[in-house]
């Protein structure tokens, strides 16, 4: 039951890989009970069960881990002044979310990239609900946040934010209103155009 809440609840690499540990621990402890127990079927069982756990540490306390802590590296490395500050495309999906005045919002969980480009047309927000039960769903374009190591900041207040139309489910737009490429100059291009000026 603690392999499977660890593995389940995606709180990064090193997390799940811990708990395919304790998932291995518990086929070997099973694959025992069928060699003192002379159950076959259970040893069996377990001993394919401990060779999939293995591949599972392997995958994330290995090869994933070292991935996550790159691109950690490189979002340290990143943060001088001076020096545009780096994230995981990956790392994206869970980053907390607040909006301009520091409020916290909720979670990314997606963004849309243009392929021809390689910008980020819009960043998926969800907020409310629990484990993603009756939560909502908004988009927002990328000239209207600012990006930093530890979150995104939506340059807007709560009440503007909340003003935006949810998305249907399965239906995402093929860019947010006031995206890239309509020729607008955004209440967020000029409330981020006053942040860097500030900074």
């Amino acid at each position: 039951m603690i392999a499977a809440i660890m593995t389940a609840s995606n709180l990064g690499a090193r997390v799940t890989g811990w708990g395919f540990v304790v998932f291995t621990i518990g086929s070997i402890a099973w694959s025992l009970v069928g060699l003192g127990s002379g159950q076959t079927n259970l040893v069996a069982t377990n001993a394919f069960l401990t060779l999939v756990n293995l591949v599972g540490i392997w995958r994330w306390l290995g090869r994933q881990r070292a991935y996550e802590d790159g691109a950690k590296a490189a979002s340290r490395a990143s943060r001088p002044a001076g020096t545009p500050t780096l994230f995981s495309a990956t790392g994206l999906s869970g980053m907390p979310v607040s909006d301009v005045r520091g409020e916290s919002l909720g979670r990314s969980v997606e963004a849309m990239i243009e392929c021809q480009s390689g910008r980020v047309s819009y960043v998926v927000i969800a907020t409310g609900g629990i484990a993603g039960v009756e939560e909502e769903l908004r988009s927002v374009p990328m000239n209207e946040i600012d990006c930093h190591a530890d979150g995104l900041m939506i340059l807007e207040t709560r009440s503007e934010f909340m003003r935006r139309a949810p998305l249907a489910p399965g239906a995402w737009p093929a860019r947010a209103a006031g995206g890239f490429g309509d020729g607008r100059t955004t209440a967020g291009d000029t409330a981020k155009g006053n942040l860097h000026a500030l900074a």
